[in-house]
């Protein structure tokens, strides 16, 4: 029951506990009594009286009822008591970002020994690692030294401890971090797929051919999903600042999971790390500022890569891609590695627009994650 119709029942309910005290008081000190036949006739102004002084009686008695009646249905339909929720109904709490003292993360990862790393990047070097006294493996993140030293990590708890609140199935979460002279730790959840760069563009081992078209389709709807989560549903809002395929991992159901989210203001030379991924207008002002359309930009290219095959490659892929789509070419857009879709190519086709409206337009014509989040989840469906 909502607090607004909690007021209401209350109000109801004194209403009609009202209108029944009154009720009763009133017949309590109304007089009624039997004339008996033989009595003389009385006055007929004095009986006139009397008997509009007993329609009025009858219909405040009346309207008195038609209230009661109404408020009646009123708390039987609208106040019933409805069951409380179990503590297992109710949404989990945001927990914050967890410190983990050094010795642990150290222990953790046999002192970061590399038989460990199971994944390296401009940003950092990932660690696969068991936390002392928790059976769950975690992901451990070193931040590349080199960026800690150049007050790249400048308010990192706080920032770390905003992150971590954002929880989303499409989203790998921050568990935790730690901090020492020199070194920055982020703790994630251990997600034991390979990242969507891998699958489409690692293919010695045939990884794309992995990757069929209804399965591209779900990893798209699943992407705009948590990004719409991360640009709507968090406040204050989060933008990425650097999606690319290679932020994107896949679980072993092939649900997609953006990662590094936030991270970008870490990131040093943003341009050997984003060009390609980002717009024009990112740029412009000469400091490379993230914002929400710069995402939808980059969730355009990765849509390209779905659909192709190939890597960004400094915005080649745009300026191929596009004049494909606007002239409906799609058998020459789409991935060679895979056979051509052998049911209605209708979901392909729109696929290929939903990209070039994301890379295409202005940033104020761009469609938001929202929008985006319900195309594709439609599709995702049909």
């Amino acid at each position: 029951m909502t607090h607004d119709t909690a007021d209401g029942c209350g109000v109801a309910f004194k209403l009609l506990k009202g209108i029944v005290q009154f009720v009763q008081t009133f017949f309590a000190s109304t007089e009624i009594t039997v004339k008996p036949n033989y009595q003389s006739k009385p006055d007929s102004r004095s009986q006139n009286m009397k008997s509009s002084q007993e329609i009025a009686h009858y219909f405040i008695l009346s309207l008195l009822a038609s209230s009661a009646v109404i408020l009646g249905l009123f708390l039987l339909f609208f106040c019933r008591k409805k069951p409380v929720e179990s503590e297992e109904s109710l949404p989990a709490a945001r927990i914050s970002a967890q410190a983990y003292p050094s010795t642990d993360i150290d222990a953790a990862t046999d002192g970061f020994n590399h038989r460990r790393i199971i994944g390296t990047g401009r940003l950092s070097t990932v660690y696969a690692a068991v936390l002392p006294g928790d059976q769950n493996p975690v992901a451990v993140k070193r931040i590349h030294p080199s960026l800690v030293l150049s007050n790249a990590c400048f308010g990192f708890p706080s920032m770390l401890k905003t992150l971590s609140l954002a929880q989303h199935p499409n989203l790998v979460p921050i568990l935790g971090f730690s901090q020492a002279p020199g070194e920055r730790i982020i703790v994630m959840e251990f997600v034991g797929g390979m990242s969507l760069d891998y699958y489409l563009h690692e293919n010695s081992d045939g990884a794309a051919s992995v990757l069929d078209w209804s399965l591209r389709i779900m990893i798209a709807a699943g992407l705009a999903r948590g990004l719409e989560y991360l640009h709507e549903g968090m406040a204050p809002n989060i933008v990425h600042g650097c999606f690319k395929s290679s932020n994107v991992l896949l679980d072993d159901k092939f649900r997609a999971r953006v990662s590094d989210y936030g991270l970008s203001s870490l990131v040093a030379n943003k341009k050997r790390v984003l060009v390609g991924h980002v717009d024009d207008e990112f740029w412009s002002d000469g400091r490379g500022e993230a914002c929400k359309e710069s995402d939808v930009y980059g969730f355009g290219v990765v849509l390209l890569e779905l659909l192709t095959g190939r890597r960004a490659e400094e915005g080649l892929l745009v300026r191929w891609a596009l004049p494909l789509i606007r002239e409906m070419r799609f058998s020459e857009l789409l991935d060679l590695r895979l056979a051509r879709p052998s049911d209605d190519t209708r979901a392909i086709a729109r696929l290929a627009r939903v990209a070039s409206a994301c890379v295409n337009n202005s940033r104020k014509n761009r469609p938001t994650m929202s929008q985006l989040a319900t195309i594709l989840s439609n599709l995702e469906m049909e």
